[in-house]
């Protein structure tokens, strides 16, 4: 089985934030799918599915971002899904707008969801696609960037384009189980 899980905050408030671009793929995976039933559990929505003969859960972390690591780790022990099946979707402050990362591994790069979900699992062996939100300018909050609307257009299109480009290489990941490290360029 894979796990694929977008990081975000839950929440009105937040829905339309950079941030929440993680809970935005998890959104289009289950239109993709067709997953119609969600439900309220290891601190998270979660929906199950199969493509392909394939099993897959998508999970929403209901815990905020920076506790995302419970819902995580629940969902892994009741499920016995070995790390390597794991895939979270972020948004990342280091890659420009509209840029997306892969990674097989790695460090939480200053993100305190991927810190969270490091320091719960004890491995920073699974898989992630970042999402590039840029940093802010000069002198302003990254806490500001992150949890703040997009207002313009241009922007906003990258960001788009960024998120369904990522739910299609999530989609690939789940239905094939290959997944290499990339870059956009």
């Amino acid at each position: 089985m894979v796990v694929a899980v977008g990081l975000g905050n839950p929440g009105k408030r937040y829905a339309a934030t950079r941030h929440n671009l993680g809970f935005q793929v998890i959104d289009s995976l289950a239109k993709m799918f067709e997953v119609g039933r969600w439900e309220n559990r290891f601190h998270a929505r979660v929906a199950k599915g199969a493509k392909e003969g394939r099993r897959f859960l998508l999970l929403k972390p209901q815990t905020f971002m920076n506790d995302s690591g419970r819902a995580v780790q629940e969902v892994v022990q009741f499920y016995k899904v070995p790390l390597e099946s794991l895939l979270v979707i972020v948004d990342d402050l280091d890659l420009e707008v509209g840029k997306i990362r892969l990674r097989q591994e790695g460090s939480d790069g200053g993100h305190r969801g991927l810190r969270s979900i490091i320091e719960s699992t004890g491995s920073q062996v699974f898989k992630r696609i970042r999402i590039g939100v840029g940093r802010p300018p000069p002198g302003a909050s990254p806490v500001g960037r992150v949890l703040g609307l997009v207002r313009e257009p241009a922007e906003a299109e990258k960001l788009e384009a960024a998120v369904a480009l990522a739910a299609r290489l999530a989609a690939d990941y789940i239905v094939t189980e290959k997944f290499e490290n990339w870059s956009s360029p």
